[in-house]
């Protein structure tokens, strides 16, 4: 085939593409607040969720942020988000990783003083996106019982939030009533290899 006949065969293929995309599209009729998770073993649960925190502050929509886990180590998205002012309530409430603190009361209640801010965030009727970041971590290790936070999320979380719950090992209680769940999976990291978190790619 000449380029011309290439060129022509790819627009035909593109314009029937596009047309049966256009009418998928139009049957998409729903608008909701969803409630994500990303959990698994790869990297990237938080990454991915900051990003849409920085997605809907580029939309001028206030966010809210939880971090039940990790400590007061400063990070470049603490940093960054710094700059957007009232349009962000950044809540760093976590005593560090579960093996730092080796007191399990201790992280009980702070897992509690964490839920209690989130659920008051997310009722406000402030903040179009609150993120609940590591909050699988402490339902994995049961500071917070299951059953009470997914009733919470699927029937007090108001229909136009948008809520995002981080960390491994996410409950098949909360994978079933959540919207939208990605499974983050490891194929490679440099960790194994002797590497220490870098950076501007962990922290």
């Amino acid at each position: 085939m000449t380029e011309a006949e290439l060129d022509a065969r790819h627009a035909e293929k593109m314009r029937k593409k596009k047309a049966a995309r256009d009418k998928i599209l139009a049957t998409k009729t729903i608008e909701k607040g969803l409630l994500v998770v990303h959990t698994g073993k790869g990297k990237g649960k938080s990454t991915a969720a900051f990003g849409m925190v920085f997605r809907a502050l580029g939309h001028g929509l206030p966010v809210a942020v939880v971090q039940f886990v990790k400590g007061r180590m400063e990070t470049g998205e603490r940093k960054a988000l710094e700059a957007f002012g009232d349009l962000v309530s950044l809540n760093t409430m976590g005593e560090g990783f579960t093996w730092e603190t080796q007191d399990r009361q201790r992280d009980i209640a702070a897992a509690r003083a964490a839920w209690e801010k989130a659920k008051a965030l997310i009722t406000s009727g402030r903040y179009k996106l609150v993120l609940l970041d590591e909050l699988n971590i402490v339902l994995r290790y049961d500071y917070l019982p299951v059953d009470e936070v997914v009733a919470f999320l699927r029937d007090q979380k108001p229909a136009d939030v948008h809520v995002i719950v981080t960390g491994r090992n996410a409950a098949d209680e909360l994978i079933e009533v959540a919207d939208l769940v990605t499974e983050m999976t490891m194929v490679k990291h440099p960790f194994r290899s002797g590497v220490k978190g870098q950076i501007g790619i962990e922290f």
